[in-house]
């Protein structure tokens, strides 16, 4: 359930502080993280694949597989720039927490004391009754547009969204259950997060991760698109949509970002992912207060191939075949995925592909294989 603006049934239709190295190529051995990439592209077809896993003393290894452009043959790059997708929730959760911190915010205050009169909607959609904490918990009930929006994916990729226009259509559908009842992973969720802190702030969203979190850790690769933007910046993968149906894979590298906004906007590299969630739980981000507000979980039932996935606010857990588990998110943008998480011992693992997921056996070969980069 990694998602951001399409899902299995719409397909149907560092480098800080340490040494960065290439991965070995031993002889008659392969590097256990290169063999799970190798697999994903000789197996699952996926064009290429890229991991970067982060050491707790700082050592970043990056590894590539496969092609990053179907037209001409280049091969994947090892630490390029992806769209990371619901990857984006870690951050915007992240600031609502720091204006928790700073007094600003209310976890358990409804949604209606910041944004009065926005949240109302067929089927007794009242911002009256949900809560702050529910948003960030997936736990509100409310719909996910993305399931309407992008029926037509192909042809909505270059549409430009405001974050109301997201919201009229997820309006529009009843609840998927009472506030608080159970999980329910929304992408409208993280759009009223957004939409909280500019209201609170008086800036834009964008621009809060930026000031408080993307520049504070140092992320010299991760930014978020201006508006209308539809390239990505610098060196990145070609990303496609997946062969399905009998037809090729289609470049889909450009498109609109404004679908995901505060739930899926990002762009990043793998590397950077991994310092960004070391940065987070390592503290350096939030008082101990606000971390421990977020690691408090609820079951997340479907939300990885895995199973006995829990829920924070912005963060899951990802069980780990080494015993415990990790935190993680991961998400799903038009033609690229990323699978992330950060062990116990404080080792971090991002797994990029540049094509989304067309079958189910994928997903549980991308879990897999973060699973082998963080417990190998």
């Amino acid at each position: 359930m990694r998602k951001t603006l399409t899902s299995l049934a719409v397909l149907g239709g560092l480098a800080a502080g340490g040494a960065v190295a290439a991965a070995p190529a031993t002889a008659g051995r392969v590097d256990p993280v290169q063999r799970s990439l190798n697999s994903l592209v000789s197996v699952d077809k996926f064009p290429g694949a890229s991991a970067s896993v982060r050491q707790a003393d700082g050592r970043v290894r990056h590894y590539a597989a496969g092609a990053g452009n179907l037209r001409t043959g280049k091969k994947m790059p090892a630490d390029a720039r992806v769209r990371i997708a619901s990857n984006t929730k870690m951050f915007t959760a992240t600031v609502v927490l720091q204006l928790v911190g700073e007094g600003k915010v209310e976890l358990d205050e409804p949604v209606e004391t910041y944004l009065p009169g926005l949240v109302r909607g067929a089927g007794g959609i009242d911002g009256r009754k949900i809560t702050v904490r529910q948003l960030l918990q997936q736990t509100s009930g409310l719909p996910d547009y993305d399931d309407e929006l992008f029926t037509d994916f192909l042809n909505a990729l270059h549409t430009y969204y405001e974050p109301h226009d997201l919201l009229k259509v997820a309006f529009a559908r009843a609840p998927e259950s009472k506030p608080g009842e159970k999980f329910v992973y929304s992408n409208t969720n993280y759009i009223l997060a957004g939409l909280i802190v500019q209201k609170v702030t008086g800036r834009p969203v964008g621009e809060q991760i930026t000031k408080r979190i993307i520049e504070p850790l140092g992320l010299r690769h991760t930014y978020w698109p201006a508006d209308g933007e539809t390239t990505i910046r610098g060196a990145h993968p070609r990303g496609y949509f997946p062969a399905v149906g009998g037809n090729p894979p289609v470049d889909i590298s450009e498109s609109e970002s404004s679908a995901g906004w505060a739930a899926g906007a990002l762009v990043g590299t793998p590397s950077d992912i991994n310092t960004f969630l070391a940065g987070l739980l390592g503290g350096k981000l939030l008082k101990p207060a606000e971390l421990a507000e977020m690691k408090k979980t609820v079951d997340a039932p479907g939300f990885d191939t895995v199973g006995g996935s829990r829920y924070g606010l912005g963060l899951a857990t990802f069980k780990l075949t080494c015993g415990g588990f990790a935190w993680t998110h991961g998400g799903i943008a038009p033609g690229y995925v990323t699978y992330v998480g950060i062990a116990p011992s404080g080792k971090a693992a991002s797994i990029a592909v540049n094509s989304m997921v067309a079958e189910a056996s994928a997903a549980e070969h991308l879990d897999k294989s973060l699973d082998t980069a963080l417990c190998g």
